[in-house]
């Protein structure tokens, strides 16, 4: 029982020394990062949409 309070104790005492290792990125890095996620799934978006469409549009002439 004691040994599982040790390493419980121990890897939070890691997991906060591996923290104050991290680089966090400032407000503008953040912002930068946020829009490139927001447009990279916009683009994914519309590319399976016209993708959709485009598959319907064949199956129906098939049909």
């Amino acid at each position: 029982m004691k040994r599982g309070f040790k390493s419980l104790f121990s890897f939070f005492s890691e997991s906060w020394a591996e923290l104050k290792k991290v680089r966090w990125p400032n407000r503008k890095e953040l912002t930068n990062y946020t829009l490139i996620v927001i447009g990279t799934i916009a683009f994914v978006t519309i590319y399976f949409w016209v993708l959709d469409i485009g598959i319907s549009f064949v199956i129906e002439a098939i049909i």
